[in-house]
């Protein structure tokens, strides 16, 4: 029998689908940008630019909540981590993720009131939302506002510089998306996780 905790708040819930809804925005426009036959272009340039630009700039303010939210809600508690033994519990449950899965074993970290994510959900989601979406954040804004840019860094050009750091971290950010998208389904049911972002209750098996 499966047990349900509310660990998903309604302002984490209205956080969690404006972010998702804004990544998938600023990923096509921008792959439309940096790729599509200029002649037959999957968004035509100017919307595709002002896609990004908006979708960027909501972004940043959705991330100031984030922050603010972590600060002034218990929800902060889930980003800290306890260092002593930490490398163990990300190998292990990266073991679990690729092998133990597979072999019907229990999770070693079951979810409680207390720990929602797991080491490796833990460590993936600070590197990526207190390391490269910030990132993401102040290049693009540097992008749309070149003037900002130092014109010469490390011998080059700061402005070529900084979209090249853009364009990587968004293809970081992308990526980390799909694969968290994929381990979503690793739940009670594969659609448990999903339901969890709707009604706040996260399902164990």
């Amino acid at each position: 029998m499966s047990e349900k905790l509310y660990l998903y708040p309604v302002w984490v819930r209205l956080w969690h689908a404006l972010n998702a809804i804004l990544i998938i925005l600023l990923i096509i426009s921008g792959i439309s940008m940096q790729y599509s036959d200029p002649s037959n272009p999957f968004i035509r340039f100017d919307i595709a630019v002002s896609m990004h630009n908006i979708s960027g700039m909501i972004l940043t303010a959705n991330y100031v909540a984030f922050l603010l939210g972590n600060m002034i809600t218990p929800n902060g508690r889930f980003y800290k981590f306890n260092y002593k033994g930490l490398l163990g519990r990300i190998v292990k449950q990266f073991m679990y993720y690729t092998i133990g899965i597979f072999k019907h074993e229990k999770p070693p970290f079951p979810i409680t009131k207390d720990n929602k994510f797991n080491p490796l959900q833990k460590f993936t989601y600070v590197i990526a939302m207190y390391i490269l979406v910030p990132i993401v954040i102040v290049t693009g804004w540097a992008l749309l506002y070149p003037e900002l840019v130092l014109t010469k860094l490390f011998g080059g050009s700061g402005l070529k510089i900084n979209d090249f750091v853009h364009v990587i971290i968004g293809f970081f950010v992308s990526f980390f998306m799909f694969i968290h998208i994929y381990f979503c389904t690793i739940g009670a049911t594969f659609v448990s996780n999903f339901k969890s972002m709707i009604n706040g209750y996260h399902e164990s098996h």
